[in-house]
């Protein structure tokens, strides 16, 4: 009778984790649509033209002005004293024309060790016409997001480093329009990232130098954000990890090779039949908790988990270190947003100004990322200041 029971309580155990309520199993819950719920996604799109034409890779590539979104803690290791970039990328213009992302950098060598930064991230979403019930114009509002991060970073060897960013986020979309009886609000969250950057310039590969690296970072850990009194929004807390390998062909070309994964740190969409919970967590819990929770909280199981990691590849070869081209390849599950696209660019390196270009290229026709540039101009004031120098 004990062994019956025993055997009773395993099945029933066993249906409840392979079956949910009307007989849903977890392998049709992994293949279903359930896109992670979050705010002020702008935080996620790649601000840089180098990073944009490897196919959102940079985690763990050599540092540069875009480090800041990347990982701060590559900052440590940058070449030049001091530099600023300005960067454009006209958003999702297969759709409308008025949609752009600015991006502003700077860098500061304090020392041999440490590294200061801080950027300004400003997303532009054009005019917004308001109408009432009844189709009468009632307003208009140009919406906008920003970001303004500070960052510190301290290399602790020849090797390592690590980075801390602080973000303030302002989110202003609904200009005060009301959501039934609700009134909104602009949003504003506080948010920090924690990185670490690993590198080896002493590799010897067929009697050719090589450069392994290695990045983490855990970005945008903070506040929930809310535009309204009652709902607060996750932030797209989000790990990063990548490695990178550049190899020297030769004096004069090099070629970087590049991977980055990605899983936001938010919890997934349960599985209801109204408001009861058949599959999956409860996603109303706090900050620390949602970062655990996303780690096994799919309805759809581990199958469904390994659907929300993100992949980027990417390569990047020099001439002369002068002269650059790039490619690289997107892939999200279909289920998790189903973005899959290539991108290619270029960048040019003068003596004191570089110039990069990227262009994304969609797997799939009429996608609203098709056509989307970046340009990034950088200005080195270590070699403006050498320039001065050699011509005075």
């Amino acid at each position: 009778m004990k062994k019956y029971f025993i055997t009773i309580a395993f099945f029933a155990l066993f249906s409840q984790i392979m079956f949910g309520q009307d007989g849903i199993t977890t392998e049709e819950l992994a293949g279903a649509n359930n896109a992670l719920e979050y705010s002020v996604s702008f935080l996620t799109i790649a601000p840089d033209s180098r990073a944009g034409a490897m196919g959102d890779v940079g985690v763990a590539t050599s540092p540069d002005y875009g480090s800041m979104h990347w990982n701060p803690a590559k900052y440590a290791f940058i070449d030049s004293d001091m530099g600023l970039s300005v960067s454009y990328t006209p958003w999702l213009r297969n759709l409308v024309n008025d949609i752009n992302l600015g991006y502003l950098s700077f860098y500061k060598r304090i020392d041999n060790k440490q590294t200061v930064a801080a950027t300004l991230l400003y997303f532009d979403l054009g005019d917004i016409q308001f109408t009432d019930e009844f189709g009468d114009y009632n307003g208009q509002h140009t919406p906008y997001e920003l970001s303004i991060d500070i960052a510190y970073a301290r290399s602790f060897s020849e090797k390592i480093s690590g980075g801390i960013a602080f973000r303030y986020i302002r989110s202003d979309i609904t200009g005060g329009a009301f959501v039934g009886d609700a009134e909104t609000k602009a949003g504003n969250a506080v948010a920090a990232d924690v990185s670490m950057y690993y590198v080896n310039d002493e590799i010897n590969l067929a009697d050719k130098n090589g450069t392994f690296s290695f990045g983490l970072n855990i970005s945008n850990i903070g506040s929930k954000i809310s535009y309204t009194e009652v709902e607060k929004d996750f932030l797209p807390t989000n790990l990063k990890i990548g490695a990178a390998f550049k190899y020297d062909l030769d004096d004069y070309n090099s070629l970087t090779l590049a991977v980055d994964l990605n899983k936001f740190l938010v919890p997934t969409p349960p599985a209801t039949n109204g408001d009861t919970i058949v599959a999956g967590y409860d996603p109303d819990v706090s900050v620390p908790e949602g970062m655990i929770q996303s780690f096994y909280d799919a309805p759809g199981g581990w199958e469904e988990e390994l659907h929300e990691l993100k992949y980027s590849i990417g390569a990047e070869y020099w001439y002369a270190n002068q002269f650059a081209v790039r490619a690289g390849y997107f892939h999200e599950h279909a289920t998790k947003g189903n973005r899959k696209y290539f991108s290619v660019g270029a960048g040019l390196k003068l003596n004191v100004f570089t110039i990069d270009f990227s262009y994304l290229l969609p797997v799939k026709q009429n996608n609203p990322l098709a056509n989307t540039v970046r340009f990034t101009l950088g200005l080195d004031f270590q070699a403006f200041q050498k320039l001065q120098r050699e011509n005075s």
